[in-house]
Parts: structure tokens; sequence; C-alpha cells
């Protein structure tokens, strides 16, 4: 989300005669989309804030932009406490981001749309912004603002854009991206539709919310097979008691029937845990541990509870550090063959790659795989598993 808000941006700056560089020493702008999720996400992005008021001194005329979620959290505290910052352009204001650099008087008129850096195989189309959830932990909502869904046209235009200029997969983006809806079109018709765009030969999405999995999202979607089979979703936790508190909106049985439902139409399923939350007991962490038994996870990012200025769970009493780092290790330890035996499980199978490199590539279900033959980057091969090791597939071929 972060690298498809960062092109959008340039894009208007582009339209202006940026183009772009890796080297900062030859930059003119610099442009500083920032996270703020977690609290160390957001101090990396302020000190490097701050580590560009020597870059700025070196030659007149240079601008800084400081975007994204930390910038809508911190406001103008952030222009008091560095004047050299330019522009403050927080995460609700993306969509006026063209209006801010011409109130700026900084940049030249808008022309012409500049040249844009090529998508590569995976174009990464926003769908939707904000979150209609407030779940206790999350500054998420209160940075981005309510749902909002971007007109279909816009989306479908959005996805040709980028396969036309050689992505051969498109990836939609929204933090409950399967809550979207635009009229009568649902977030099933979307992926549909995406997927029939000329060019398109697959589509993934993140991050979706369990509760919008619904029985009519998977009777549309599983005789689609450009639809890839890979869900990311996060569960949190795997306490009844502590999904609750967390204000999650759904319960650990609620969270099994819908891993059972996507798991019948072939999804492989990877999650986030959250170790540590305020209220969570040993009783709460070991259902946690079963559910990762239950579900068998292909992958499962795990964290310490960070508590998010401004969040209510942020009000609560803190567990011990020396809890939380036991029981990250013992999740961690938990979940670490996962991945490994998902791999295992798919010796024999027949999978669907888009090749990423001549010799390597990924399946509909998120597996890395490796071809013995070589093949045009951007293409799809059928082939059979012959082994697996580690994380990595070997094809027969």
């Amino acid at each position: 989300m972060n690298v498809a808000d960062s092109d959008e941006m340039f894009a208007h700056l582009a339209a202006r005669g940026a183009v772009l560089t890796d080297k900062l020493e030859e930059a003119d702008t610099v442009l500083v989309n920032t996270c703020t999720v977690r609290d160390h996400a957001e101090h990396r992005a302020v000190s490097f804030l701050g580590r560009l008021a020597a870059w700025k001194k070196e030659k007149p005329g240079r601008i800084i932009i400081f975007a994204g979620c930390a910038a809508q959290r911190l406001g103008q505290a952030l222009q008091k406490k560095y004047p050299f910052l330019d522009i403050l352009s927080g995460a609700k204001e993306i969509e006026h981001f063209s209006e801010t650099l011409d109130k700026s008087g900084l940049f030249g008129p808008h022309q012409t749309a500049g040249e844009l850096p090529a998508p590569g195989l995976t174009g990464y189309v926003t769908i939707m912004r904000g979150c209609n959830f407030a779940c206790s932990y999350c500054i998420v909502p209160s940075v981005r603002g309510p749902i909002k869904c971007l007109p279909v046209q816009d989306i479908l235009q959005d996805a040709a854009r980028k396969a036309a200029a050689g992505a051969k997969e498109i990836m939609l983006l929204g933090q409950t991206v399967n809550a979207y809806q635009d009229g009568a079109v649902s977030f099933a018709d979307l992926l549909n539709r995406v997927s029939e765009v000329p060019g398109v030969a697959r589509v993934r999405f993140t991050s979706p919310h369990p509760i919008y999995f619904t029985p009519q999202f998977l009777a549309a979607v599983k005789d689609n097979p450009k639809i890839a089979r890979h869900v990311h979703l996060p569960v949190q936790s795997g306490s009844t008691k502590v999904l609750q508190e967390m204000k999650r909106g759904y319960t650990r049985e609620i969270f099994l029937d819908k891993i059972r439902a996507l798991k019948s139409c072939g999804f492989n399923i990877s999650t986030d845990i959250i170790v540590g939350f305020p209220t969570e007991t040993e009783e709460d962490f070991r259902q946690t541990l079963s559910l990762v038994d239950e579900v068998k996870f292909f992958i499962a990012y795990c964290y310490k509870y960070s508590p998010r200025q401004g969040t209510p769970a942020a009000k609560m009493k803190l567990l011990g550090q020396k809890v939380l780092e036991e029981r990250l290790d013992i999740l961690l330890n938990r979940v670490r063959g996962l991945s490994d035996a998902a791999y295992q499980m798919q010796v024999g199978s027949e999978q669907e790659v888009l090749m990423e490199t001549p010799h390597k590539g990924r399946s509909s279900g998120n597996f890395w795989v490796k071809t013995k033959k070589s093949y045009p980057v951007g293409s799809l091969v059928r082939t059979q598993i012959e082994r697996a090791d580690g994380t990595l597939l070997f094809a027969r071929d």
C-alpha cells in the first residue's frame, strides 16, 4: 500500500517534470512516504527527516516532502520541530496531493503526464482507503479515516494501464480490501472484472478482513483460476476473549469457519499474530498456539504488542517485557516449520507458475518454484513438483 501511494504521489511530481533517481546526492526533491502502524516505523521516518537537514543545506532550493500516515498523525508539530520541511501531506490528503503541490508554490504548473516507473511483473492497484473498524490497538482508522471505495471504472483503467506497461499480475490493495463495494459491484465482482483486463494473467489482493469472506465471495471466485489461491488473513489472537478486547469483530470459531471455507476452495493461508496484548493470559496464549496447530498457516508473521499513542489499548497496563519475549519465542518456535511443511505437501502436485526470472516464479498459492528449463519472464507455466527444499519447490521439467 505504501508503494502504491508513493507511485501515485510521484505521478503528480512527474507531471511537473520530475524524474526518479536512486542517488540522494542527485536529487532536487525528496518525498518521504511514511508508515505509523508500529512505533519503530514512525521513529525511523522521523529520524530520516532529521538527517535530511544536512542534505538540504548543501544545495539551495532542495525540497523535502513528508507524507503518509506519520505525517497525518504528527501534523504541524513536525514543521515546528523541523522548520526546513517544505511540504507536509497526511495520508488523508493523498487524493489532493496535486493541489498541495500547487499551493506550495515550489513547483511549476501541471503539464502533460511525465514518465512513470515501469510497474514490474506485479502492478499495485489501490481500490479503497481507510477502515471502518476500530481495533483497540490500531492507529490506522485515525490516520486514514473511514472506508472510501474508488470507482470501479477508475480501478479497471488503472489495472489496464499497468497491464499495458508490462504487469502480468495485479495486486488489489486496501486496509479491509474485501469490504469493497461500489454500487452493485462487490469485491468478488471486481476480482472477476480485473481478471478480464487484457494482459492480466493473475489477480491477488491484500489485506482482507475475515468478516467479509462470504459464501457469495467463494461462489464468485472458485471457478476463476486467475484469482490467486493465497490469502494473507491476519488473525492476531487465537482467544475469543482477546479478540473481543481487541475489537476485531469475530470470534475464534468464526475465524476457523472462514479458514475451512477458504481452504475448501484451494486457498493457501498466511497470517499475522500479536503476542502479549495487555489482557492476554497464559490460557489466551495457549489458545493462540492451538489455533496455529489447527490451521497450519503457510506463513505466520509474529509480533510483540506495541502500544500506539492515541489508541484505547495504549491506556492499558502492559505485560512485562520478559513475558512478551518468552511468549514470542515460544510462538516463533511453533510456527518455524510451518512454511517448510507447507512446501513439502506440494510435492507431486501440479502448479501454475508465473515466472519472475527465467528459472524461478511463484505459484497461484504463493509458493516459490524453480524450473530446470528456461522460460520467458512473465509467462505462465504448468509444471509438476518433484521435490521441496526449505522454502523452494523444484519442478520436474
